[in-house]
């Protein structure tokens, strides 16, 4: 039997971005995945890497903002590998939030600031801020990843479900509803499919095609967030549904969607939309990504990464990559570990 040094279960970008980080340290590697390899929730995201969004978790921070710190080097390797652009853009975000509690990333931004800055914003009754935020487009850079990985060696075998991962003596064998596999050791990178305790949170967004350029900033609003593509189409999103694996669209929340954007950017009323989606995040009880050794020998997980998949690409795939070979983690992940669900019903 053909054996592997790793076996990722899981295609998508937390996965890929393991697969070329272990394949770039020399290991042959084989990816598995369910469906379509990265048409889950890594390309149905927004792509804002926002390390200093208020609602993401004090314990996830420093994880946040090392993996922004990152992410032009990822996107550059990523880039080179695959001769696909993934248009990083590097401008920033406008937050309209009610208060004036704000980050200390945050600086404040006058009427005429924000006007010159945006002038098509609206922001109501809002306190304005900027902060230093890049942007992504994940589908381009979910096809970039699979492509660069691809292109350097790595195996990817995609409508393949994993069934089941085991430890023998010397080895791991994963099998799935054909085959059984062998390696070294094995990743569990399955998004919303790794089972109890993540769970599916379902989120639908749009695209929008507005005549003129409307806004250059990424924005964000406490109902709302509206992300801007080199392209000249605006994304806006997103609901946060516990509805299980439905990935149904729903024109009444595409619309209430819509209309919150316009709030703010008032030109978006007349935009026609081009396409609308959803897509399922893997939550966890906590809203903490599960990073870490399993209870299997040689066995790993990465997931429940939530609302920061793409933000969390970069990092997750070092620390994973120091894990599996062997080395401790180069950032503190205790807060993440497996075993804190361990008494989770299932």
């Amino acid at each position: 039997m053909k054996s592997w040094d790793v076996i990722i279960a899981g295609a998508g970008i937390i996965g890929v971005s393991l697969a070329l980080e272990l394949r770039q340290r020399g290991a042959t590697v084989l990816v598995l995945d369910r469906a379509e390899p990265g048409s889950e929730a890594s390309s149905a995201a927004a792509g804002m890497l926002a390390a200093a969004d208020p609602e993401t978790p004090e314990a996830l921070r420093p994880l946040a903002v090392e993996s922004a710190r990152m992410f032009a080097a990822f996107v550059q390797r990523v880039e080179s590998a695959a001769g696909i652009q993934v248009d990083f853009r590097r401008v920033g975000t406008i937050a309209l939030m009610p208060g004036p509690a704000a980050p200390s990333e945050y600086r404040g931004l006058s009427a005429v600031e924000l006007q010159l800055l945006e002038p098509s914003i609206h922001r109501s009754e809002h306190s304005a801020y900027f902060v230093r935020e890049d942007s992504v487009d994940p589908h381009l850079l979910t096809r970039a990843a699979l492509v660069a990985a691809q292109t350097l060696g790595v195996e990817i075998h995609g409508h393949t479900t994993v069934k089941e991962i085991h430890a023998l003596s010397d080895a791991v064998e994963v099998t799935t509803e054909t085959e059984t596999f062998s390696a070294a050791s094995a990743v569990d990178c399955r998004g919303a499919w790794a089972g109890a305790p993540v769970r599916p949170r379902k989120g639908q967004m749009l695209y929008v095609l507005p005549e003129a350029t409307l806004l250059q900033h990424v924005l964000r609003a406490p109902e709302v967030y509206v992300v801007p593509r080199s392209s000249g189409k605006i994304l806006i999103g997103a609901t946060v549904e516990d509805v299980g694996f439905d990935k149904s669209v729903d024109p009444s929340a595409i619309l209430q969607l819509m209309n919150a954007a316009a709030k703010y950017l008032p030109g978006l009323s007349s935009a026609p939309i081009t396409q609308s989606w959803a897509g399922l995040r893997p939550g966890t009880p906590d809203d903490l990504p599960i990073i870490g050794q399993t209870d299997i020998p040689r066995v790993f997980v990465a997931t429940g990464h939530f609302r920061n998949g793409i933000l969390l690409a970069p990092v997750t795939a070092k620390i994973m990559a120091e894990l599996v070979q062997g080395q401790p983690s180069p950032q503190d992940i205790r807060a993440f570990s497996p075993g804190r669900f361990r008494n989770t019903p299932k």
